[in-house]
């Protein structure tokens, strides 16, 4: 449990402060200066997606609240948790969105420790001398009693070109007949060739963070900072939507949805390879 409540003080500790906003009747922006609907926490993103808090924030409502996840409330609130400054999201997608999620039948619900989110995390670290920039993919697990974040995978520009494994002609191979020479040539295959890569099965794929991590007990990575941070969510059945933080006057601040894909098949397996950076 300490770990997790680690990990809450450091989301805590980078998410900052912003100016108010006020929601009046079911999607309505109201500013009197009582409100505070500038979703400040990704806890609170998840409140008001799911309504179950009240409209000024000081009220969070639980199972059997005449309130909790009432479909105006939900309403209101998911029209104000969309970026509608910067973002190209249209109001016909946001509007299917919107139905889908309050869909009598079938209703969805973001649920904190189910899977299907993932949050992204800019990092600056120190590599043999020079400053350079690391991406974690972040995810939570079950750990004792409670819950924690780990590392699920890394994207780190300086590891890009180690593994260059050829294909075809270009590929050296060990000959089929290799076991009669006891493997004899493989003094020639790893001593000569600079690509041992090449001697490795068709389905192999480096594994970027046991590199990292490797470094870093190397003394060789040495973290400096957070620089950033994003949320995908991949809950709502046939949809994917990614969460940023917005900093700046007026009502739309705070943690917004900034884009929203509608999903067909196959699209979630092609945005996850890109959110993980390997295409």
């Amino acid at each position: 449990m300490r770990k997790t409540y680690l990990i809450f003080a450091f989301f805590i500790a980078i998410i900052s402060n912003v100016p108010g906003q006020g929601l009046g009747s079911p999607g309505t922006i109201k500013d009197d200066g009582r409100f505070a609907a500038s979703t400040k926490q990704l806890n609170q993103f998840f409140r008001r997606f799911n309504g179950e808090e009240s409209i000024d924030g000081g009220t969070r409502f639980n199972p059997g609240d005449s309130l909790y996840r009432n479909i105006p409330l939900r309403k209101g609130y998911l029209n104000i948790l969309f970026d509608n400054q910067t973002t190209s999201i249209t109001a016909d997608l946001k509007n299917q969105f919107i139905q889908n999620v309050l869909s009598e039948a079938y209703p969805q619900y973001l649920v904190f420790h189910r899977e299907g989110w993932y949050a992204e995390v800019e990092t600056e670290f120190m590599f043999k001398g020079k400053r350079e920039k690391a991406t974690l993919f972040m995810k939570l697990q079950a750990e004792g009693l409670g819950y924690e974040w780990v590392i699920d995978q890394v994207s780190f520009a300086p590891f890009k070109n180690l593994f260059n494994k050829p294909v075809g002609d270009q590929k050296d191979f060990l000959h089929p007949l290799s076991h009669e020479l006891g493997f004899m040539n493989l003094r020639k295959a790893l001593q000569d060739s600079n690509l041992p890569e090449s001697f490795t099965a068709n389905s192999y794929k480096p594994d970027y963070l046991a590199i990292f991590l490797y470094e870093m007990k190397q003394n060789n990575l040495r973290f400096i900072t957070v620089s950033g941070l994003k949320f995908h969510f991949f809950q709502v059945q046939g949809w994917y939507f990614e969460v940023n933080q917005f900093n700046r006057p007026g009502f739309n601040t705070g943690w917004l949805i900034s884009n929203l894909v509608k999903l067909g098949p196959g699209d979630k397996e092609t945005i996850l390879k890109y959110i993980y950076d390997q295409e």
